[in-house]
C-alpha cells in the first residue's frame, strides 16, 4: 500500500519522532511489544503524548485485529483500535512502525505495527471522518470505520482521496499477494565452433651460390708440369 510514508524500524525513527527504548520487550504469544516514542504520535482517535507504552494484539473470538494499548508497564489499558492485514515481502527481526505524512505540525498518524518476524502487520482503522482527511492528505484510500459503533462488529471500508466510500478488499490489499510466477528464460545451446588452427608456412631460406670467379687454366699447367716431370724421372732411371 502506498499510502504512507515508510518510516523504518522504530530504532530508526529519530527523524519522525520515535525510537524503540533499548531492549525492547515482545511477546510472541499476543505480540506483546514495548515501545518508547519520543514524539506524540496519532492513533485512531486520539494523540498519545511521547513516552513509553504498550502493544498487545487481542485474542478476540470476533476473527478480528484488535489492538489493545497500554500504559508502559501494562498496568492500565489506554485504549483499544482496530486493524486489518498489512502484508510486506520481507520480515525483519525488528519492531518495525509506519506512519501516514503528517499535515503541518501535527504528530505522526500510526499507519501500521509490525512484530518482528512476520510478514504481516496490523494497520490501524480511523474513525470515517479522519479517514477522510487521511486519505485527502496522503492521496491513497485509508481503511475507516464505517459507523461509530462496536469495534468487533462495525464493518470496515476504505476512504479514498476523492473521499468516496469505497469496499475495503477494493482498495487495499487484505490478503496476501498471490507468489509471483516467475517463467525462466529459455535455455539457448550455443554450439562453439572447433578453433581455426591457422598453420605457419614454412620459411622460405634463400640460399646464395658464390660467383666463380677463378678459371681452370692454372690446374691444366699443373697437370702438365707434372707429366713432364714423370717423364724426366722415368728416363733418368732408364739410362
Amino acid at each position: 500500500m502506498k499510502f504512507v510514508k515508510t518510516i523504518f524500524a522504530v530504532l530508526a525513527l529519530t527523524l519522525l519522532g520515535a525510537t524503540l527504548a533499548p531492549g525492547a520487550r515482545a511477546d510472541e504469544s499476543n505480540k506483546k511489544t514495548v515501545m518508547t516514542f519520543s514524539q506524540p504520535i496519532e492513533i485512531p482517535g486520539q494523540i498519545l503524548p511521547a513516552g513509553t507504552y504498550t502493544f498487545v494484539l487481542l485474542d478476540s473470538p470476533a476473527d478480528r485485529h484488535i489492538v489493545q494499548i497500554f500504559n508502559a508497564d501494562g498496568s492500565q489499558i489506554i485504549t483499544t483500535v482496530l486493524a486489518i492485514n498489512n502484508y510486506r515481502l520481507k520480515p525483519t527481526g525488528d519492531t518495525v512502525v509506519k506512519f501516514a505524512e503528517r499535515s503541518g505540525d501535527n504528530p505522526e498518524a500510526l499507519k501500521a505495527w509490525f512484530y518482528p518476524g512476520d510478514n504481516f502487520g496490523q494497520e490501524f482503522v480511523y474513525p470515517k471522518q479522519r479517514a477522510i482527511e487521511l486519505a485527502v492528505i496522503v492521496k491513497e484510500p485509508v481503511p475507516a470505520l464505517a459507523a461509530d459503533t462496536d469495534i468487533k462488529v462495525v464493518p470496515i471500508v476504505a476512504e479514498t482521496p476523492e473521499q468516496k466510500e469505497v469496499p475495503v478488499t477494493e482498495a487495499i490489499m487484505v490478503t496476501p499477494a498471490p507468489a509471483e510466477t516467475v517463467t525462466p528464460a529459455p535455455v539457448v545451446q550455443a554450439t562453439t565452433p572447433a578453433p581455426v588452427v591457422e598453420t605457419a608456412p614454412a620459411p622460405v631460406v634463400e640460399t646464395q651460390q658464390l660467383p666463380q670467379t677463378a678459371s681452370q687454366l692454372p690446374l691444366i699447367v699443373l697437370f702438365g708440369l707434372m707429366s713432364l716431370g714423370a717423364a724426366l724421372a722415368l728416363k733418368r732411371f732408364s739410362s
